[in-house]
Formats: structure tokens, C-alpha cells, sequence
């Protein structure tokens, strides 16, 4: 076999995280057998425009439920709509058979938020100075 070709870029095309998807799926099915996996969002809409302004992205795969990304403007955060974001995707995840939730914020972030929320941090990595990533889960059977 030929030596493979490496190549890194900052700019890929979003097809590429699609192929490497395929891949790690494979494996996992080899591993695991055929699995469910889906993605899962919720969105948050300027009422008058339907634009999206805010929401909550992620996936369940395994038994469990994955935060990707979850984001609310300013002006509606402290009004109760992230805790309802959050209890819409994790009663999607209990309905497809997750037991837990993971999802990593930094400390600038949100974490004490997701921990007022039933989260727990079961780790930590430090970045620039100052700057922490912060790694939380939350047991769905609770």
C-alpha cells in the first residue's frame, strides 16, 4: 500500500467531517454492531423574522445525548428559556434511550449554569492562561 496522502487545512470543505464521520461510524459498528444516531436541535426564532437567534445543537448516539453548541443572545438569557432549551433536548434524549448527557462549555461560558441545571463536572483542561475547558455530564435516569 502506498504511503497515504496528509493534508491539513483551516478551511474544509463541510464534506470532510462528513467522511471522517463515516469512518469512525464503521468502526464503531464493527465494534458495537448497527447503532441509532441522530442529530437533535432546538431553535430559537425572532418571532417576527423566523430567524434564528439562538438554540441548542447536538446528537445522541450510544445512549447518550452530545451538546455541540447551545448559544442565546444576551436579551434573553436570565429568563428561564436556556433551562427550557435544555429540558426539551435531554426529554428528546430520554425518548431515544439516552442515559446521560455530555457537554464541555469554558469558564467564561456557562458552566455554573449547567450546574444549576442537575450537571457535574467530571473534568477540567486548561488553555490560555486564564482560560479553562470545562467537561460536565448529567445522569438522564435521575
Amino acid at each position: 500500500m502506498k504511503e497515504p496522502i496528509l493534508t491539513l487545512t483551516d478551511d474544509p470543505d463541510p464534506a470532510i467531517r462528513d467522511q471522517i464521520g463515516a469512518v469512525l461510524v464503521s468502526h464503531n459498528e464493527e465494534q458495537v454492531g448497527a447503532y441509532e444516531r441522530r442529530s437533535l436541535s432546538v431553535t430559537v426564532r425572532e418571532a417576527e423574522t423566523n430567524a434564528i437567534i439562538g438554540g441548542l445543537a447536538g446528537r445522541t448516539a450510544l445512549g447518550l445525548l452530545f451538546i455541540d453548541l447551545f448559544a442565546l443572545p444576551g436579551d434573553l438569557r436570565g429568563l428561564g428559556l436556556g433551562g427550557r432549551l435544555l429540558g426539551m433536548a435531554e426529554e428528546e434524549a430520554r425518548k431515544r434511550g439516552c442515559r446521560a448527557v455530555l457537554l464541555n462549555t469554558a469558564n467564561f461560558q456557562a458552566p455554573d449554569f449547567y450546574k444549576r441545571h442537575g450537571y457535574r463536572v467530571f473534568g477540567e483542561i486548561e488553555g490560555e492562561p486564564g482560560i479553562k475547558r470545562i467537561f460536565l455530564t448529567k445522569d438522564l435516569a435521575a
